[in-house]
C-alpha cells in the first residue's frame, strides 16, 4: 500500500535534529507523497526549499492566521505570491480563520484569508483552509468564492453543516490523527464521498493513537486511514487508495512538472512551535 500525508509542517524545529531519519520512517511506512505546509512566508520559502530537494515532497505558500498581523498587508503576501508560482507549490495556505486562541485580530484574519482566496483564483491553485471556532465566517468565505477557488478543510471536527456547504461548493476534508480519538464524531467521517477526502498528520502536531503523546510524524499517517477504514466500514487498503488518488486530485500532483534538483536542506529556515 502506499499513502499521501496531505498535511504537514516538515520545516517545523521539531524536526531539525533528524529529518532524513523522519523521511527514511515514511518511506518504510508506505508514505510516498508529503505536502508540508507553510505558515508564514519565510515558512513559505523553507517549504519550497525542502520540496526542491525531496522528490517525495510538495509544498505549499502561505500565511496562518496565528501569523497574520495587524499591518495592511497581513504578513509579506508578495513573498507568498512569487512562491506560490514555484512548480513545487501545489496550493496557497495555510490560511484561514482562528478565534480560539485570536493571536491576530479577527479583522485582519479576514482580510488575509481574502486575500489567499484571491490568490488562489488569480493562480489557478486549491487553497488549504484553518478554521476553529469560526464557524460562520469560514462558511461565509466558502460561499462568496463559490465556483472560483477549491479547497479543503484541514483537521475536519466538524459541524455537520460546515461539510455540507464544504461538499456542496467542491471542497474537500481532511482527517488527522483526532479521527483515532474517543470522542472523534465519526459520523463525519462515514459521511465524506469516497472522493472528497484526504488523510493528514499536521506533523509535528496531533500524534493519533497509538502514538499519542509523542512528535507525530508522516510516518503514522496510516493510523488515520486505519482509524477511517474502522469508521467506514472499508478495507485500508481502500482507504489508502482513495485518499492517495484525491491527494493528487485535489493538489494536482500528477500533472505538475517536476522542478530542478537542489541540495537538501538548500536555505531552509526552520520556524517554531504554533499554538
Amino acid at each position: 500500500m502506499r499513502f499521501a500525508d496531505s498535511h504537514c509542517h516538515l520545516t517545523d524545529r521539531a524536526f531539525r535534529g533528524d529529518r532524513s531519519a523522519v523521511f527514511a520512517r515514511a518511506r518504510e511506512a508506505g508514505v510516498r507523497r508529503i505536502v508540508t505546509i507553510a505558515s508564514d512566508a519565510a515558512d513559505s520559502r523553507a517549504a519550497v526549499a525542502l520540496a526542491r530537494a525531496h522528490e517525495q515532497v510538495w509544498c505549499t505558500a502561505g500565511i496562518h492566521p496565528h501569523s497574520v498581523n495587524g499591518s495592511p498587508n497581513g504578513g509579506d503576501p508578495g513573498t507568498v505570491r512569487e512562491l506560490a508560482r514555484h512548480p513545487r507549490c501545489a496550493a496557497i495556505g495555510e490560511t484561514g480563520l482562528d478565534y480560539y486562541y485570536d493571536n491576530a485580530p479577527r479583522d485582519a484574519q479576514r482580510r488575509s484569508f481574502a486575500r489567499h482566496m484571491e490568490l488562489a483564483s488569480e493562480l489557478d491553485l486549491p487553497v488549504v483552509v484553518h478554521s476553529r471556532e469560526a464557524v460562520a465566517d469560514t462558511m461565509a468565505a466558502i460561499r462568496e468564492s463559490a465556483g472560483r477557488v477549491t479547497g479543503v478543510l484541514h483537521c475536519f471536527t466538524g459541524p455537520a453543516e460546515l461539510l455540507a456547504l464544504a461538499l456542496d461548493a467542491g471542497w474537500y476534508v481532511s482527517f488527522t490523527g483526532i479521527a483515532t480519538f474517543k470522542n472523534f464524531d465519526a459520523a463525519l467521517a462515514r459521511d465524506v464521498p469516497r472522493d472528497r477526502y484526504m488523510i493528514e498528520t499536521d506533523a509535528p502536531y496531533l500524534a493519533p493513537v497509538p502514538k499519542r503523546g509523542r512528535r507525530n510524524e508522516p510516518a503514522f499517517v496510516p493510523h488515520v486511514a486505519d482509524a477511517l477504514a474502522r469508521i467506514r466500514g472499508e478495507a485500508l487498503e481502500k482507504v489508502a487508495a482513495d485518499s492517495w488518488a484525491n491527494t493528487g486530485r485535489f493538489y494536482g500532483l500528477n500533472k505538475r512538472s517536476r522542478a530542478a534538483e537542489s541540495r537538501p536542506g538548500e536555505d531552509l529556515q526552520e520556524r517554531g512551535p504554533r499554538p
